[in-house]
């Protein structure tokens, strides 16, 4: 059982088309479908289940596809430690954020990082199954809202933050210092899908509590919610984050109370995985970034 063979195997689970897994390696097909019946031969079992042109992943194909997945990130891992130790420069860091102010947030380091490291490619990625990528060694690392219940994922909390009801000067619960959060039902509201991690936790909180939130409108993007906010549509809930990260003039934060929303971030990893210098170089950045926020606050 060779390496190469295993790769062709993984490639023909992720493309499940053995004439497109073959373009992709850029082998001959007869050859490819030759290596992987060497390969169920020696194993005894049937990897794939061919029904005409169509191909299936048997339940061993699925075991052996998730082990070769494992086995190839430590190979990857290895490989790095060993080009450190030769003083070579790792050549991609991937970060994986959950989609909005998460991901804002990373991407307002990156020429910070760029300067520190400058021939370090750096992929962000704006994702919802973080705990699966993580696992999956797809991420080196990733800004996340804790906690995460996985044991073999390592991480460090960085910050917790209140969540505010923002609306325009004019609105009427404008000027107070706080206000109640079933108050926020009784006037026209934007929001997020609930597909949104912000929108979830409101929603949470409502389900708990009783009761039902109704938004005028959603939008799924940051920019249309502000927006509309400030065109006097309706006041939004924000988190602390994304609110000082656009830090309109215009708009009102109001602490929300009887409950208080709050959520914990922080930075999530593999256990065993090895970090790299340009990985523990953006946890420095990060890190530094988010204990000049507080000062400044």
């Amino acid at each position: 059982m060779e390496l190469r063979h295993l790769n062709y195997f993984i490639v023909t689970c992720e493309e499940l088309h053995f004439t497109k897994a073959s373009l992709k390696l850029g082998i001959a097909q007869p050859s490819l479908s030759h290596q992987i019946k060497a390969l169920e031969d020696e194993l005894g079992v049937l990897l794939f289940d061919r029904i005409g042109k169509k191909v299936a992943i048997t339940e061993a194909g699925m075991i052996l596809y998730r082990q070769c997945k494992l086995a190839f990130g430590h190979l990857s891992n290895a490989k790095e430690q060993i080009q450190e130790l030769q003083q070579m420069e790792r050549g991609t860091l991937s970060i994986g954020a959950l989609p909005g102010e998460l991901n804002q947030l990373v991407s307002s380091l990156l020429l910070d990082f760029h300067r520190d490291y400058p021939k370090v490619r750096i992929k962000i990625f704006g994702v919802e199954d973080i705990d699966n990528r993580i696992l999956q060694n797809e991420l080196d690392l990733a800004i996340t809202i804790l906690p995460l219940e996985d044991e073999r994922i390592h991480t460090v909390p960085l910050y917790r933050e209140r969540f505010y009801f923002v609306v325009t000067p004019d609105h009427p619960y404008a000027g107070r210092n706080a206000i109640d959060f079933e108050e926020i039902l009784n006037v026209p509201v934007v929001m997020f899908p609930e597909t949104h991690r912000c929108r979830q936790l409101v929603d949470m909180t409502c389900s708990e509590a009783g009761l039902a939130l109704n938004p005028l409108i959603e939008t799924t993007t940051i920019e249309s919610l502000f927006k509309l906010v400030r065109s006097g549509a309706g006041g939004t809930v924000l988190s602390k984050t994304l609110f000082e990260m656009y830090d309109y003039d215009d708009l009102l934060p109001i602490p929300i109370q009887n409950p208080t929303l709050s959520r914990e971030i922080g930075i999530a990893y593999r256990r065993d995985k090895h970090m790299g210098e340009a990985a523990r170089g953006f946890i420095e950045l990060l890190t530094a970034h988010v204990k000049q926020l507080k000062q400044d606050t």
